[in-house]
């Protein structure tokens, strides 16, 4: 099936929404990052259970609880992905928007380790020519930052093993988003209420732009989500797994042009070899699916909850498997 120009458009919203969210977090100031951790989670529930109203899904969000198998992965997800929106939170809010989008350009070769460690996956030798160039750039940052990328690594590694643990739960986007944040909210309602009782909670003591600012980040959540999900019911995976490139090249355009980040000769030199590598994996993601069976049938996949981009996970041998790559997502 040929991508549909309503899918292309949905896909590159969700993506342009995913590239733009370094422009809104530094709105919150003065909240913190963790408080702006809390406050997304939070207000992400309330705005899925409106979306879990008009669309009628209370029922399958109910039966999600009588799976503990399934509430079993959430609940890690919902660990793992805290992890991610924390450490995106930090990065675009303490200057290093750059190195959060590393993170983003590097999650595919993560996820390719997942599926070879975890999911006992081969690679073809491409793949692995470009895991190794990756390697190989994030040593020269280590070197050259004088510690290891740690934003870039914490949101390349919590994104990838966040979309392995959606892989396994197999369920929709909304319904998952309710119960994880579900999990979350607990926590984040007492870290909240710890700063109230300390004097340091910014919401609803910086006046009502902040306040709304704090509360649309569970909008600024949602709206993404459901454009990728509009996209991946129309467009092809390869289209899916172009478009994702767009927001992290948007990050790095803002790091590097509007909050002026510094790009010393071995970080431009890491982020091409970076680029190189995800070249060379996306030309053989194309082969690869070249070689495995067509099919005219629309993707059925739902979309991560995340900040970013899903990405292409690397299958085994077409000739091993006869699946296609497939995307880490619930």
């Amino acid at each position: 099936m040929n991508d549909s120009r309503s899918g292309l458009a949905m896909g590159a919203g969700a993506y342009l929404c995913w590239g733009l969210f370094p422009l809104y977090w530094p709105l919150l100031d003065p909240a913190s990052s963790l408080e702006a951790l809390a406050h997304r989670i939070v207000w992400s529930l309330v705005f899925v259970g409106l979306l879990l109203t008009v669309t009628h899904r209370w029922d399958a969000f109910r039966a999600i609880w009588r799976d503990r198998r399934r509430v079993g992965f959430l609940g890690l997800a919902s660990v793992v992905i805290a992890v991610n929106w924390g450490a995106f939170i930090y990065g675009v809010t303490n200057d290093k928007v750059i190195e959060t989008s590393l993170g983003y350009f590097i999650n595919p070769l993560v996820t390719v380790l997942l599926g070879v460690f975890v999911l006992q996956e081969t690679l073809r030798r491409a793949q692995w020519v470009a895991v190794v160039i990756g390697a190989v750039a994030v040593v020269i940052l280590t070197v050259d930052y004088g510690r290891l990328p740690y934003v870039a690594l914490t949101v390349a590694f919590s994104f990838a093993t966040y979309g392995f643990l959606k892989k396994k739960a197999q369920l929709g986007a909304v319904e998952a988003l309710g119960v994880e944040t579900v999990l979350l909210t607990p926590v984040a309602l007492a870290y909240l209420g710890v700063l109230e009782a300390n004097g340091t909670l910014s919401f609803g003591h910086e006046g009502l732009p902040n306040a709304l600012l704090l509360a649309g980040t569970g909008i600024i959540t949602a709206i993404p989500l459901l454009l990728f999900g509009g996209a991946a019911t129309r467009l092809r995976l390869t289209s899916i797994g172009l478009l994702q490139y767009l927001a992290p090249v948007l990050q790095f355009i803002f790091g590097l042009l509007l909050f002026q980040e510094a790009m010393t000769t071995p970080r431009w030199i890491g982020f091409v070899l970076v680029w190189f590598a995800l070249v060379i994996f996306t030309v053989d993601v194309f082969r690869g699916r070249h070689r495995a069976p067509q099919t005219d049938e629309p993707m059925s996949v739902s979309p991560a909850e995340c900040d970013v981009p899903v990405v292409v996970r690397a299958e085994a041998r077409p000739e091993v498997s006869g699946r296609e790559p497939a995307l880490p997502s619930g």
